[in-house]
């Protein structure tokens, strides 16, 4: 057993001071003035912020990459680098490149994340169509597969499958059906291009079925304005919208122009509900640039971190409070994926999933499923082959 006393809580709602007792995993219990017993490590978290941990829901596990040929294929992730962004359960999903990287290799990757301690989570299909699957159907793979939730594919991309509207539905109740018969969120997560059509594919999907619209969760949302604009529209019709996080240069957050923090605002404004947006790091996963005539300019790799820096960004930046920044981060992709109350909260029965962090959010302590990952600033827990 483990007791955080005296911690200011952010459950992701701001509880004030708190004790919370940690047993098999999972959070036994919240309350003011907590008891431990016999056996019980006693945590003092005076003048620190305890929260749930990240979730993040787009992680290129096995490495993404690839479109500048073999040599531009982008690492698998380490166990490390998911700790220290704060992150304690990640859904992995494969990118354009479904010819040398296989869904099998990345089911094997999740269920190794699991191993190493954390949460994970996975997504059949990639960008093209058919989709790739372990067992040569998207309804099965997500029935049969404990850790598969739905399936990624492409729009309004130049390297999209270019599928019609009629396909679209097919795939979606496909996922629909899969999800009903084995009680999971069954999402169909679009990874979304700079393309002329943006959600145009969706919203006829929408009009010519009775589809419910939770289904379809498109990402990279915040590519370009117009295509953030469609996204508002679908979380008015009570859809879900993922927005990348930003890159920000060696870390820095402070004083940096931060773009997402305009966006959110426009959001509220235009009265989108706001537990609808989720917030994910894309992480392992290339970043792009493309000239007009489609040649490939630049390319790099995302850094998981950029989740933990994003959230401090608009605390520090933005001056949003904590208590409404951290759900894009926890609450809300566990509630659009049907993870909660087990994922993205602090409340008895929900997994141990712990941050403690700086009154100026640096982040201190990581606990996944009740153990410690780390603790005082210092990595306890490192991946299989990691030195």
């Amino acid at each position: 057993m483990i007791l955080f006393k005296n911690a200011d809580v952010y459950a992701p709602k701001h509880l004030g001071r708190r004790d919370v007792l940690v047993c098999g995993g999972r959070i036994e219990a919240v309350g003011e003035t907590l008891e431990g017993g016999t056996g019980c490590r006693i945590i003092d978290a005076s003048g620190k912020k305890l929260a749930p941990g990240l979730i993040d829901r787009h992680v290129h596990v096995t490495g993404g990459g690839g479109e500048g040929s073999f040599h531009t294929r982008t690492p698998q992730i380490q166990l490390s680098s998911i700790i220290k962004a704060g992150i304690t359960a990640v859904v992995g999903l494969l990118g354009t490149d479904d010819m040398s990287r296989t869904i099998e290799d990345l089911i094997a990757k999740i269920k190794g994340l699991k191993e190493e301690g954390i949460s994970a989570y996975a997504l059949c299909g990639a960008y093209g169509v058919p989709s790739p699957t372990i067992t040569g159907s998207i309804k099965k793979d997500i029935a049969f597969i404990d850790e598969i939730l739905g399936l990624k594919l492409a729009l309004s991309d130049h390297r999209a499958p270019n599928i019609s509207t009629d396909e679209l539905i097919r795939l979606a109740s496909d996922v629909r059906t899969a999800g009903m018969i084995s009680g999971k969120c069954g999402c169909l997560v679009l990874h979304m291009g700079d393309g002329k059509k943006k959600l145009t594919p969706v919203f006829e999907a929408l009009e010519e079925t009775d589809l419910p619209v939770k289904i379809f969760q498109p990402t990279h949302i915040n590519r370009n304005y117009d295509l953030f604009l469609d996204g508002i529209r679908l979380v008015k019709m009570g859809g879900t919208i993922d927005l990348t996080c930003e890159e920000f240069p060696q870390g820095q957050i402070e004083g940096i122009q931060d773009p997402m923090i305009g966006l959110l605002e426009e959001a509220r404004r235009a009265g989108a509900d706001m537990e609808r947006i989720t917030l994910s790091s894309d992480g392992q996963g290339s970043w792009s640039d493309y000239d007009e005539y489609g040649n490939l300019v630049k390319m790099g790799v995302t850094d998981v971190g950029n989740m933990y820096a994003q959230l401090r960004s608009l605390v520090i930046n933005g001056g949003m409070e904590l208590e409404k920044a951290l759900p894009f981060f926890t609450s809300n992709p566990a509630k659009v994926l049907e993870l909660a109350p087990k994922k993205g909260c602090i409340c008895a029965g929900s997994d141990a999933d712990l941050l403690l962090m700086e009154e100026d959010l640096t982040l201190d302590t990581v606990m996944a499923g009740g153990r410690m990952m780390m603790e005082g600033k210092k990595l306890l827990v490192k991946g299989t082959y990691e030195s």
